[in-house]
């Protein structure tokens, strides 16, 4: 999975988890727990339905990583083959 992939990807399992979600107004680089006001178990709820939805591991010791679209689509994709 390419960067672009991966960032299109997060989007839609943040609308999911999120619903209602202004993504659009969410910067690439803001932390999701503040743009989208989530809370600690909708983050958990993200990091779950990412992982389901791309068969990686995430570890609880990489959520940091996991916290902006930039930050995310970057791990996504670095630890995802390329068709």
């Amino acid at each position: 999975m390419n960067r672009d992939e991966a960032f299109e990807l997060i989007k839609q399992v943040l609308t999911d988890v999120v619903p209602g979600a202004d993504l659009a107004a969410l910067s690439p680089d803001e932390n999701f727990r503040d743009g989208l006001e989530m809370d600690s178990l909708d983050f958990l709820n993200f990091v779950e339905a990412l992982s389901g939805r791309t068969t990686l591991p995430l570890p609880e010791t990489d959520y940091p990583l996991l916290n902006t679209l930039n930050g995310c689509a970057d791990y996504v994709a670095s630890r995802t083959p390329t068709a």
